[in-house]
């Protein structure tokens, strides 16, 4: 009889011991799987889509980033070349459309005057730029000729005051609402950053012409963006300008081609959200 009672109270021990054993098994083994189920999301990443929240419908149904992880690598990369450029004035990606104005005080820091004709051409004497326009500006001028073509510039840096004039003159020669699609108000031009340029006749013959062609294909590679594509009035707010090219750097021009349909607006208007999203 005791020895009955001591076997069933050694099976009794063995049996909690055992259980307990594999509970914390189990539980351990439950634990190691919630840790492997719980993938770690970048924040960066997240970023990216409250940001694409912001852009507008157009941009949605266009732009889509498939593999995440290689845009946001690209996009550093242009974000980083930006801080290369003249701290002392408005960052080069600065975004200046008809909602965002830059104010009749600005005035862009260290303005060049075009003065040598060497590596481009030009018809007036008053025109200047940023330096690191000019110089990018000296360098596409340059490959150019190499290519039997000589750049011709027609139009640069223009002050909120000659803007303000030159809008006025278009109002008077065609009317207010045809005047808003191809003219920007004062404060609202890119000119006023002293980073565009317009190029040759400054009208829609400009894009048959050789110059034309050879920036179509061309000029991304030195850092110069057209402004103002074709059937993209209602993302811009002006109708197309084959003539008008900003230049924003190499590394701009390849992410606008390669995730923003090559739309300069498009990737302005979400380096802008992405600065000022949190």
């Amino acid at each position: 009889m005791r020895y009955q009672k001591f076997s069933f109270l050694v099976f009794s021990i063995l049996f909690f011991v055992t259980s307990c054993s594999r509970k914390a098994h189990a539980e351990n083994f439950l634990k190691k799987n919630e840790e492997v189920s719980v993938v770690k999301v970048n924040p960066e990443i997240e970023k990216i889509d409250r940001v694409f929240g912001k852009m507008g419908d157009r941009f949605k149904s266009e732009i889509v980033f498939t593999d995440k992880e290689e845009f946001l690598s690209d996009l550093k990369i242009v974000l980083e070349e930006e801080k290369k450029y003249n701290p002392n004035d408005v960052p080069l990606y600065y975004l200046i459309d008809k909602k965002h104005n830059i104010g009749e005080n600005y005035i862009p820091d260290g303005l060049v005057k075009l003065t040598d004709k060497t590596d481009y051409n030009f018809w007036k004497e008053d025109l200047s730029l940023r330096p690191d326009a000019e110089e990018a500006l000296r360098v596409m001028g340059r490959a150019a000729k190499a290519d039997g073509i000589t750049l011709l510039v027609s139009s640069t840096y223009r002050s909120y005051q000659y803007q303000k004039r030159l809008f006025q003159h278009w109002v008077d020669v065609d009317g207010l609402e045809e005047a808003e699609r191809e003219s920007a108000r004062a404060g609202t031009s890119q000119h006023q950053l002293g980073l565009a340029v317009d190029f040759g006749s400054i009208d829609d013959s400009f894009a048959e012409t050789k110059m034309g062609k050879w920036m179509y294909e061309n000029a991304a590679d030195f850092g110069w963006s057209l402004s103002f594509p074709k059937a993209y009035e209602d993302i811009t707010g002006y109708r197309w300008e084959s003539w008008h090219f900003r230049f924003i750097g190499i590394p701009a021009c390849r992410l606008q081609k390669k995730y923003f349909n090559d739309v300069q607006q498009y990737m302005f208007e979400f380096i802008d959200a992405w600065k000022q999203t949190e």
